[in-house]
């Protein structure tokens, strides 16, 4: 299986034996290490801990040098990839790249300006009478109520987690005890098969035709012994399908053969989703948790998802969540339920969802009259974009600035072709500057697929 993602990061002993050759600050050394060429553009540097454990220099005296090379454009530091070394501004074509430096098209992080105003729900969700009794209380009544009338099935029982992503791992530890294996609709969000792993989970991925995950690839799974099935019913990272009602039928009557595994529903985008979502719960109530995420449409720190589903399953779900004794505040869960139930907050997340279609299909319309093999499901947040080398095709658009996400990181075997992924969330709405894109992503193809010899 290919597993390889991003540039390999520089070795920490070679970098400090460089460094210590030069005199003067360590951002002012490693500079000079890129300027001469030692460093190329598209080296990831070692991480701060990495290098501080392999020399004398402190932790604080890394951070501010890495930190000061990036005021000065000289490297970028990205949430999973790591501090790489960018091209110099003078090296490449400026039309169009400057506006994508620092631009995250790897995370599928939604754009601040799509989301609702905070303010107003927090200010009415601190009215409660239940604020500050003593106890807690796993979902509140408000959030319930606001919650229910959206929902694919009737649960036998409700909770509240943390993110979209903390809800899952719980409800995954919940359903598949560690070295146990389960069944996963690929493809995954960035890190959540990483963190499967870090489980210590075996997975086995079940492949997608245009209807959705195949029923016999789940069947095999399930005769492979995995214990649970972890389903995304709105494919919101779907190479070129969506799950459509004869498909779910298809997954129940296999799933009716196998009546000891969970079925854990990933519902990601929450209220991004176009329309209702199609759900196994209606056919296995005592059997399927739905997890809800609203952070995509409303922000990251409301920070309350929602379970609905099994009993058992979410009893044994929040005894996951620190030890049993966690749960969400309150004032959360209110804002949360005034959000859900908000007309203004309803009217922005609908814009929202019309941007991030209509720069999904811009982006695939633009790689396309490239001559760029690039494609995305009815409801992707992410369009994905076929290479000759997926290493290659990353570290050629590294060297650009530009930050997209590796393809085999949402895959667990691997394919039969290498892909990256671009995030339609941090689009613009300008057509001409997701052309200049779609340019760079095709100079950078060319440069990848290239080999040079002395």
């Amino acid at each position: 299986m290919t597993v390889v993602t991003e540039p390999e990061m520089v070795d920490p002993s070679w970098l400090l034996a460089r460094v210590a050759d030069r005199d003067g600050e360590l951002a002012d050394a490693v500079a000079d290490l890129v300027h001469s060429g030692e460093l190329p553009p598209g080296s990831r540097l070692p991480t701060v801990r990495t290098l501080a454990k392999a020399g004398d220099l402190s932790v604080g005296a890394i951070l501010h040098a890495w930190g000061k090379l990036q005021e000065q454009g000289i490297v970028q530091t990205r949430r999973r990839g790591g501090t790489v070394v960018l091209p110099p501004e003078d090296s490449v074509p400026e039309r169009g790249l400057r506006e994508w430096r620092g631009v995250d098209l790897a995370q599928n992080a939604p754009d601040l300006a799509l989301q609702p105003p905070l303010s107003d729900a927090l200010v009415a969700s601190l009215g409660a009478e239940t604020l500050n009794v003593f106890g807690r209380e796993i979902m509140t009544e408000r959030l319930r109520t606001a919650a229910a009338p959206t929902w694919p099935f009737e649960p036998e029982a409700w909770a509240t987690a943390g993110g979209g992503t903390e809800a899952l791992l719980i409800a995954i530890e919940a359903a598949a005890p560690a070295g146990s294996t389960i069944a996963v609709d690929e493809p995954l969000g960035p890190g959540v098969l990483d963190t499967i792993r870090d489980l210590g989970l075996n997975a086995i991925g079940i492949r997608a035709d245009t209807h959705g995950p195949r029923a016999d690839d789940l069947d095999a799974a399930l005769h492979a012994g995995a214990t649970a099935f972890v389903f995304q019913p709105g494919a919101p990272f779907g190479v070129d399908h969506v799950v459509t009602d004869e498909r779910i039928a298809e997954l129940a009557e296999v799933l009716r053969r196998h009546l000891a595994v969970w079925i854990i529903e990933d519902d990601s985008i929450g209220p991004l989703e176009p329309e209702r979502l199609p759900s196994l719960g209606d056919v296995f109530p005592d059997r399927v948790v739905r997890i809800r995420s609203y952070c995509k449409a409303y922000g990251i720190d409301v920070r309350t998802s929602i379970l609905g589903g099994s009993r058992r399953l979410i009893d044994a779900a929040m005894k996951m969540r620190s030890h049993g004794v966690g749960s969400n505040s309150r004032i959360l869960q209110n804002t949360l339920a005034y959000l859900i139930e908000s007309p203004d907050a309803e009217r922005i997340v609908a814009r929202a969802r019309e941007r991030y279609a209509a720069r999904r299909a811009l982006l695939l319309d633009a790689l396309r009259e490239r001559g760029i093999e690039a494609c995305a499901g009815p409801r992707s947040l992410v369009v994905w974009v076929t290479v000759e080398d997926e290493t290659a095709g990353l570290v050629a658009l590294a060297r650009q600035g530009i930050s997209v996400g590796s393809g085999s990181r949402s895959f667990v075997g691997a394919r039969d072709r290498q892909m990256l992924r671009i995030s339609a969330t941090q689009l613009p709405d300008d057509v001409e500057s997701i052309r200049r894109l779609a340019d760079l992503v095709a100079v950078a193809m060319t440069e990848s697929t290239r080999e040079f010899f002395d």
